[in-house]
C-alpha cells in the first residue's frame, strides 16, 4: 500500500487548528499527516505520535525531535496512560481499521476518546466506501461518524470521517475507556511509558 499523498493529508487535517493541541496521531508511519499538521500551524511540541513500528518510531523521533514519539500499539492506549486528563483536542488516525478485528478497533477508539476533551474529534481515513468503524461499535461507545470529504487524487481514492462523541450541555466528561488517569501527567515528565521500548521517546 502506498504512503498517503498530499491530497489525503490535507483532507485529514483541514479541520485541525493550532488551538486543538495537544494533538494525538495514531500510526503516523513516515509522517505524511504529521507534516500536514505542522503546516496547519500545530506546534511540534504539541504532537504525540503513537507508532507501533520501531523503525518508523526512530525515524519520526529524528524528523520531529520536539514531538513526543511513543513506540506503542494503539490498541493499548487504554492500558498505558498518556495524559493525566482528557486534554487532547484532535486525534488523527492513519491506522488500517478495516483490516483489524472489532475488538482491536474498540480498544483503539475507547482509548482515544479517553483522552479527547469535550468537542474533540478523531479523524479516520478509509479506502472503502463506508465508515471503517462498524455501526455496532459506534453505538456501543456513543459515537457519531460523519464523512467530511473524499479525494480521488490519492491512490487509491480515500474518504475521511470525523468521529465525535456528543456531550450533553453541562455534563461532566466521563472516561469511556479503561484508563485510570494518574495523579501526575507522564506527558510532561518524560518518564518511561510501559511497553514503548524507547523510554517514552520524549522529545526535548
Amino acid at each position: 500500500m502506498a504512503p498517503s499523498g498530499a491530497s489525503l493529508a490535507g483532507l485529514m487535517t483541514k479541520e485541525v487548528m493550532p488551538s486543538d493541541g495537544p494533538v494525538l496521531e495514531l500510526g503516523p508511519g513516515t509522517g505524511a499527516f504529521t507534516r500536514a499538521l505542522l503546516s496547519r500551524g500545530v506546534d511540534e511540541a504539541d504532537l504525540t505520535l503513537v507508532e507501533s513500528g520501531p523503525d518508523f518510531a526512530r525515524l519520526l523521533q529524528r524528523r520531529y525531535p520536539r514531538a513526543r514519539v511513543l513506540c506503542l500499539d494503539a490498541a493499548r492506549l487504554g492500558r498505558d496512560p498518556l495524559f493525566a486528563e482528557p486534554i487532547v483536542g484532535a486525534a488523527v488516525s492513519g491506522l488500517p481499521l478495516l483490516s483489524m478485528s472489532p475488538r482491536k478497533t474498540m480498544g483503539i477508539l475507547s482509548g482515544t476518546f479517553a483522552y479527547l476533551r469535550p468537542g474533540g474529534a478523531l479523524y479516520q481515513f478509509t479506502y472503502g466506501w463506508h465508515c471503517p468503524v462498524p455501526r455496532a461499535i459506534l453505538d456501543r461507545l456513543g459515537l457519531r461518524a460523519e464523512r467530511i470529504g473524499r479525494t480521488f487524487n490519492n491512490l487509491p481514492p480515500a474518504s475521511v470521517y470525523r468521529i465525535t462523541k456528543p456531550w450533553p450541555l453541562g455534563d461532566e466528561r466521563t472516561d469511556i475507556g479503561s484508563v485510570s488517569p494518574p495523579a501526575s501527567d507522564p506527558s510532561r515528565e518524560g518518564g518511561l511509558i510501559p511497553g514503548t521500548g524507547f523510554g517514552g521517546m520524549q522529545g526535548s
